[in-house]
């Protein structure tokens, strides 16, 4: 049996999430399904992250065990004429037979955008969160910095989701403007909790608004209280951008 690691790029817009579900479409269904005709056989696909109905994806990572014997460079070419043009696989290699989508992976980059206008852009609407209020980037980027480290983001954790640790690590976390009108935060963890960056987007903006301080803001980390925090931040500005292994 072969391990095919593959990397995806979608628009999750139509998409009920990553993950199969019995009455919904989802990328995996889709994936699975075209993509059994060029190996002969029913797939399962074993996904990095389970991305949330909306959100997007420059770098999710799969990977599946097949007897198809189609060389691992015609893939990428082959899948694009078997795939709906809002999901295209942008690299496809052979793994060692222990290689695993998510437990293999050492870190995965997310990274989510703003647009930050007083009126909304009509073709941004399922790509970016629009918020009319002028926000301080750089106030932002400065109340993140209270995420990087080990901490536990229990403040920052939705209900509903696997019952593990709250402690996670986070290497890098960024605020920054992008254009005349953009905001593009970014996160890299070893690992997020369900709705977590979501969840520190919808605080760090209130931060961005002048409603709470980069100060309340750490409290709120280090408070542990879901409801101290802000809302969650709309699924359309989330893209997983990559996984590192």
């Amino acid at each position: 049996m072969r391990n095919i690691k593959l990397i995806l790029a979608y628009d999750g817009t139509a998409y009920h999430g990553f993950q199969r579900q019995a009455n919904a479409m989802t990328i995996q269904q889709i994936v699975e399904e075209r993509l059994a005709r060029l190996f002969g056989h029913p797939l399962k696909l074993t996904g990095s992250a389970r991305t949330d109905t909306g959100v997007h994806a420059y770098g999710q990572v799969v990977n599946f065990y097949t007897q198809g014997t189609i060389p691992t460079e015609r893939i990428v070419l082959a899948a694009k004429g078997l795939l709906p043009p809002d999901i295209v696989v942008v690299d496809a290699a052979e793994e060692t037979p222990g290689f695993h989508a998510r437990r293999s992976a050492t870190g995965k980059i997310y990274r989510y955008r703003l647009l930050n206008t007083k009126l909304p852009n009509p073709f941004e609407r399922n790509y970016a969160w629009h918020i009319a209020t002028r926000l301080d980037a750089a106030l932002m980027h400065e109340a993140a910095q209270a995420v990087v480290g080990t901490h536990d983001f229990s403040a920052f954790r939705a209900a509903g989701g696997a019952p593990v640790s709250p402690v996670r690590t986070i290497m890098a976390a960024a605020c920054r403007e992008v254009g005349t009108c953009g905001i593009e935060f970014e996160f890299w963890g070893t690992g997020f909790l369900y709705h977590m960056v979501r969840n520190l987007v919808g605080t760090l903006v209130e931060v961005g608004g002048h409603r709470r301080t980069p100060g309340d803001f750490a409290r709120v980390l280090a408070g542990g209280d879901r409801h101290a925090a802000g809302i969650t931040a709309p699924p359309q500005g989330l893209y997983l951008i990559e996984v590192k292994y």
